[in-house]
């Protein structure tokens, strides 16, 4: 089973840097996760960061750019010296996590790379050769020593990334597609608050298959839409908005919202996905 591999994969790689001074090898410092959009590559990662208790440090594509020059790979290594201290002074493992790195540092078509996109691969392959010796603008001091920090990417394509960052010794590569087995069990986690049996939740997966997960993530938002609508119809529509939202007084509480029941919107749903791709575009069109 893929997720089974992936999350073997993950672990392996986090515990290799945590133990590397006990191992006479040659060990990558960064983990590249890549994949298809929408197949949940950060939502698997975070319930591994759950399982293992792993207090991560989070970034996006969007932090590596900036109207100044050097900001983004000083900010890059800020935090990563701040998962470091995560690790020495909370006693916790910690990792520094970079979502959907290939839409900040990737090259599409015409693209150029500027001077914060050298930087911030300059900077990720120093990380990479020297993970203990991390400097945030400071002199050096020959005592200035941080804890290593496994680094993680998710992306859709690393091909477009500057080759010589995402090399064997540097980075290791995991592709991440979800079988059907796979997609049932994370739909499954999704749905669970919502009380929804497996069952019902290989009917779903069967009846809109190949689907990215994302898909389902949207069909469960999507039976919230009812439910929102008729709450606004009680609080006294529309034209009363802006005063329960935003300008009630302060001992005032919102009215209740009650969440959909999502076994009697499947009863809804079911008759609909008979109908197949028509059935799909009924559910996302409609606002009833």
């Amino acid at each position: 089973m893929n997720h089974v591999k992936a999350v073997r994969k993950f672990v392996t790689h986090i515990v290799k840097n945590y133990i590397a001074h006990l191992l006479d090898i040659k060990i990558p410092l960064i983990l590249g996760i890549w994949g298809g959009k929408g197949q949940g590559k950060s939502f698997q990662t975070e319930l591994v960061f759950q399982a293992m208790g792993i207090e991560p440090i989070i970034m996006s594509a969007g932090e590596l750019e900036s109207e100044r020059a050097g900001e983004p790979g000083r900010l890059i290594r800020e935090r990563y010296r701040a998962a470091s201290q995560v690790v020495q002074n909370q006693g916790k493992m910690s990792c520094l996590m970079i979502n959907d790195i290939d839409a900040g540092l990737g090259r599409f078509g015409n693209t150029q790379m500027t001077v914060n996109n050298q930087i911030v691969v300059g900077s990720l392959m120093n990380l990479a050769d020297n993970p203990t010796r991390v400097s945030i603008g400071q002199d050096w001091r020959e005592s200035d020593f941080t804890n290593r920090i496994p680094i993680i990417f998710t992306g859709n394509d690393f091909s477009t990334i500057y080759a010589p960052l995402i090399r064997d010794g540097r980075m290791e590569k995991f592709y991440w597609q979800p079988n059907r087995e796979d997609i049932v069990n994370i739909v499954h986690r999704m749905y669970e608050k919502d009380g929804i049996p497996k069952d019902d939740v290989v009917r779903i997966v069967d009846e809109f298959p190949n689907q990215a997960l994302d898909f389902y993530g949207a069909l469960r938002s999507r039976t919230y839409d009812r439910s929102i609508s008729k709450w606004i119809d009680e609080i006294g529509g529309v034209e009363k908005l802006g005063d329960k939202l935003l300008r009630r007084k302060k001992n005032e509480k919102l009215p209740v919202f009650t969440p959909p029941k999502f076994m009697d919107l499947c009863k809804v749903f079911f008759p609909l996905f008979q109908t197949g791709g028509k059935g799909r575009e009924i559910i996302f069109s409609s606002g009833e």
